[in-house]
């Protein structure tokens, strides 16, 4: 169930689920997906994605896409001289929507499902990895906020220089704070999506760093992350973490042009961010819609159906606004 939130008018619409993802074939092909979301590679001249499995074995995949639509890879070089790559859903549309994904996270997985749900509906989709992450050069980072707002400006560039225009931003988690904190600064897109961003940057720190992290970083200038296999997963610089807890949600939202329309989507029992955050955009941004899915945990592992539809139906409604 989706909670749909009018604040300015205090009133609470509560709507039922509405399937957008219902025939079996599409959902399958998602499923295979997001089974293997990081060890895709897509063959840009033929339709089959390539899966490698383990060692010595593989196979290979028809997704059964829509007709005449076609993924392209795409190599977009930013601003720091690295590649970021991307895999563009091109309907034919003029009109593009930028996906962003989140901490530690690819253009695969939840990425995937809504470039699909987008292409169903005639609308162009592009999802790419940030600086740092999944197929893209550069070093992977705990903060990097204002570089993955520069990645995706190289992003839209890139689309302007090639007569096409993007119409919408949209990010998941991490992602959502990057689509907010480009609104803030550029003023060049008026329809943005933020899917579970985080709002207070001060908060989910400790359960990651462990207890005192401010005192080690300060001592050490570093922390070491390790993996559960007590391996070496990434480290957190002083000066990421600075950035991080110096990045301001709350200014940034400020900034937000008033023609600029942002819609916030959060899941009722999200367990890394709280739905608290989601009010509180709803609260600063000026132009703001807000809609809480009812049971949705963080990655909407059970709501995707109802992600992508609350996203398509304000897309949809937004996105050639006069």
């Amino acid at each position: 169930m989706i909670h749909m939130v009018d604040l300015t008018s205090s009133n609470l619409i509560t709507a039922t689920r509405t399937p957008s993802l219902s025939d079996s074939r599409f959902k399958q092909r998602l499923l295979l997906i997001n089974k293997h979301s990081h060890n895709l590679t897509l063959n840009t001249t033929t339709r089959p994605i390539h899966l490698k499995m383990a060692a010595g074995d593989s196979t290979t995949a028809n997704l059964d896409q829509n007709p005449g639509i076609e993924q392209k890879r795409i190599v977009i070089q930013n601003n720091h001289g690295e590649k970021l790559v991307g895999l563009l859903h091109d309907t034919g549309s003029k009109d593009i929507v930028v996906l962003c994904h989140g901490f530690q996270c690819t253009k695969y997985n939840m990425m995937v499902e809504l470039a699909f749900g987008l292409e169903k509906h005639g609308i162009s989709a592009f999802r790419f990895d940030f600086s740092g992450n999944g197929e893209s050069e550069g070093i992977f980072e705990f903060g990097n906020y204002r570089k993955e707002v520069d990645d995706l400006q190289a992003v839209i560039q890139h689309f302007a220089a090639e007569n096409r225009v993007v119409s919408a931003i949209l990010g998941h988690s991490k992602g959502g704070n990057v689509v907010v904190l480009y609104a803030s600064l550029h003023h060049d897109i008026h329809t943005v999506v933020n899917v579970s961003g985080r709002y207070k940057m001060d908060r989910g720190i400790e359960e990651r760093l462990g207890k005192d992290y401010l005192e080690r970083v300060k001592k050490d200038g570093f922390i070491d992350i390790k993996s559960k296999k007590g391996e070496s997963s990434f480290r957190v610089t002083k000066e990421s973490l600075m950035e991080r807890l110096n990045t301001n949600m709350h200014e940034a939202g400020l900034k937000v042009d008033q023609d600029c329309k942002v819609l916030t989507v959060h899941g009722s029992v999200d367990e890394v961010i709280p739905v608290e955050d989601a009010s509180a955009f709803a609260k600063t941004i000026p132009n703001h819609e807000l809609r809480i899915i009812e049971g949705a945990n963080h990655g909407y592992t059970n709501h995707r159906d109802e992600l992508v539809s609350v996203v398509l139906n304000f897309l949809k409604n937004n996105m050639h606004r006069a």
